[in-house]
């Protein structure tokens, strides 16, 4: 009896902060999507990385919901004992759980394939986008600079963009000085070719394979919580008559 009381303790706290969580990413998603430059501004490099791939705003407003929705289960189900709200919880998170595996394995074997894929979804945007759209001429301005890298590829992604037709020129940070600085002379595509710098995409991957030690961590920890809380839930709910 003590034992079912302290995790139906822990299991409403847990589930507390994670709606509290919820709350706070749809707060972050719908600021994000209302005023995408402030949160740029704010978080730099940083949140340009991510938005040059996917919406941060309504990616951050559809985690903030799940985590919102799976917070109130866990807390209704474990505080009211209700087996239908600690079933539904428990079968959300065992859906995201193998995502997250999937979405994992995928990634690390199919690398090739998921760069082909996103060349598909943003070189063309780039094309059609950069110089002409504000936030997303800026979010990948930030991240050139902070990676210290150029377009998805290489430079010829800003072939036919608005920036590139109006100035006939390649973005600055397509071409390096003397001392691997951003060039302060117009980026032509004879010096873009002499100085060739690396696409965003694979310096991203680099940055990603020289922190594999953190970022297996982070997702070793975030996999431990789920399952903890996954047999937490099928604890109550397997003693609840």
């Amino acid at each position: 009896m003590q034992c079912f009381s302290f995790i139906k303790t822990m299991m409403t706290l847990f589930n507390f902060l994670i709606f509290l969580c919820g709350v706070a990413l749809l707060a972050v998603g719908i600021w994000v999507s209302v005023d995408g430059s402030s949160f740029l501004k704010i978080f730099g490099p940083l949140s340009s990385s991510a938005m040059q791939f996917v919406n941060v705003g309504y990616f951050l407003i559809a985690a903030g919901a799940v985590l919102f929705a799976l917070g109130f289960l866990g807390c209704y189900g474990a505080q009211t004992e209700n087996k239908c709200a600690l079933m539904m919880f428990f079968l959300i998170l065992l859906i995201i759980f193998i995502a997250e595996v999937a979405a994992a394995v995928v990634a690390l074997v199919y690398t090739t394939m998921a760069e082909h894929f996103l060349t598909l979804l943003v070189v063309p945007t780039i094309k059609k986008d950069y110089g002409s759209q504000k936030d997303f001429t800026q979010v990948w301005n930030t991240t050139m600079e902070g990676l210290k890298c150029c377009g998805f590829n290489n430079y010829t992604d800003f072939e036919g963009s608005p920036y590139f037709m109006k100035n006939h020129t390649f973005p600055p940070y397509c071409c390096l000085d003397d001392g691997n600085g951003t060039a302060t002379e117009p980026c032509t595509k004879e010096k873009a070719d002499d100085n060739v710098v690396q696409g965003c995409f694979s310096q991203l991957l680099y940055d990603i394979r020289t922190n594999t030690v953190t970022v297996g961590a982070v997702a070793a920890g975030i996999g431990g919580l789920e399952l903890a809380a996954m047999i937490a839930s099928m604890y109550l709910y397997c003693n609840l008559k």
